[in-house]
């Protein structure tokens, strides 16, 4: 169903928008690593979402599909596993982490933004990466790694990182603070319903990639609430 397609990506585009929106404020209001990178990845999200909006509603372009590839399947999974490692690791671990993500997203961006198109993207069916990308590019003579294999690489390591570092904060805090362990484990189903979606897409199964994301960014915004929510309490029945 095309409009219920359409309902769910403007779903899941306004909640990354809000998120993210959320995250700049409180990044402003206390400068964090770890906010202001979760910030950016939320950011890339909504830009994503944003995309795939336009393109479910009106038709795709070429240059729309790639945003939405770029950002939606490489980008913001793998900076929000950043965030994640400045979080439970500290900054300077989370600093090194965040600009290894950096220098790999725009290798990928440079790739994404080269790679030939195997055919033609039109219509408002979500376009088959794996139609339309492969795995190997080629820009003049260099060959490198395609779109696909950096979505795989962004989707496996990045995913793994993102949940294992909730599941740990999740674990720590599931005695003592079993409100603060309910939000990690939301985050950690956040974080694999959009990375299933980015999977998806980088495998070309596209059915239920608008679902998967409106899921994500649900999941995302009510476990970091209800972890924010955790912490201001454990705070307030602290002792001055």
């Amino acid at each position: 169903m095309p409009e219920m397609d359409v309902m769910l990506a403007l779903l899941a585009a306004v909640v990354a928008s809000l998120f993210a929106a959320e995250l700049a404020r409180s990044a402003v209001r206390r400068p964090r690593l770890h906010a202001q990178v979760w910030a950016m990845a939320m950011a890339l999200y909504a830009v994503a979402t944003w995309a795939l909006v336009v393109g479910l509603a009106v038709g795709w372009s070429a240059a729309g599909f790639k945003v939405f590839y770029l950002l939606g399947a490489i980008a913001n999974i793998p900076f929000l596993a950043a965030g994640s490692v400045a979080l439970v690791a500290g900054d300077a671990w989370g600093r090194r982490f965040a600009e290894g993500v950096a220098v790999f997203v725009v290798l990928a961006a440079v790739v994404v933004a080269g790679a030939p198109l195997n055919s033609p993207v039109q219509g408002v069916s979500i376009p088959e990466g794996s139609e339309l990308f492969d795995f190997v590019a080629h820009l003049g003579p260099v060959p490198l790694p395609g779109p696909r294999m950096f979505a795989v690489v962004a989707g496996a390591f990045g995913t793994l990182i993102l949940v294992g570092s909730a599941l740990l904060s999740a674990v720590r805090a599931w005695s003592s603070n079993r409100r603060l362990a309910l939000g990690n484990l939301l985050i950690v189903g956040g974080a694999l319903a959009p990375a299933i979606g980015g999977s998806m897409t980088a495998l070309g199964e596209g059915a239920a990639l608008s679902l998967s994301l409106a899921i994500g960014a649900v999941m995302l915004f009510g476990g970091y609430r209800v972890a924010v929510g955790a912490r201001q309490s454990l705070a307030a029945e602290l002792p001055e």
